[in-house]
């Protein structure tokens, strides 16, 4: 058994260690907590078949997806979805926008769209007994399903890896769209992480509707060069008033 074979046997025997006494065992974890610009995803994966010997050939290279290169994520996101189709799993995808999250902030917008993930897959599932494993160190808010948080969980349980491949390639693939509407911010290359290119272009063209207002607090005085200009030139006029 080589490295690949030893790892994906690893993250299923961690779900079914988990699983016990559970029907089913949902995994789930979200994208993009940390970006400045654009929603964040979360994902929910269940496989609700047998684990064979194509559900362990198509998902070989599967880990967390901060490990894989975007041709690996974009290929296993392809092979999750195959196995969806075959009724092998069940997935769920689910995002919370910009203006949830300067309401709710991240955390709590992250952690609902991990609630509304689970509850698709529980409705689909026809509520029988499910466990869900948490990414991180956060129990999902006002949640009746027992639940367990998994430190790295995307490196030691199948379910949540599965889930980090889908939350992260459908927002990348967002990203990317978005940027053909402002292709001065390289989201197509930063996905809205604040890089320094990112925010030399939002101090040059300042903030849009899709970016996060509280994660800008200290270029927001810069993001608008007309406003700032505006805001000068009146502080000078007040000042001139004095004289």
């Amino acid at each position: 058994m080589n490295k690949a074979e030893s790892k994906i046997h690893e993250l299923f025997e961690f779900d079914r260690t988990n699983k016990k006494d559970f029907e089913f065992l949902i995994g789930t974890d979200e994208a993009g907590r940390g970006p400045g610009a654009g929603p964040v995803f979360a994902a929910a994966v269940c496989f609700v078949s047998d684990i064979d010997n194509e559900i362990i050939e198509k998902l070989s290279v599967l880990n967390d997806s901060k490990q894989l290169t975007e041709k690996k994520r974009e290929e296993l996101f392809e092979q999750i979805k195959s196995l969806e189709k075959e009724g092998k799993c069940i997935c769920s995808v689910q995002e919370g926008s910009v203006a949830q999250i300067d309401k709710m902030n991240i955390l709590n917008t992250s952690l609902d769209c991990m609630k509304r993930s689970c509850e698709s897959i529980i409705k689909k599932i026809n509520g029988k007994k499910a466990k869900i494993l948490v990414d991180g160190n956060r129990l999902i808010k006002n949640f009746s399903c027992p639940q367990t948080t998994v430190v790295k969980g995307d490196s030691k349980s199948a379910a949540i890896a599965a889930a980090s491949i889908l939350a992260k390639v459908s927002r990348d693939r967002l990203m990317e769209e978005l940027s053909n509407k402002y292709p001065q911010y390289r989201w197509d290359k930063n996905k809205g992480y604040l890089s320094a290119e990112h925010i030399a272009a939002i101090k040059t063209y300042g903030a849009t509707d899709l970016h996060r207002a509280k994660f800008l607090r200290n270029i927001l005085e810069t993001t608008n060069p007309i406003e700032k200009k505006q805001k000068t030139s009146k502080a000078n006029d007040n000042q001139l008033s004095l004289f």
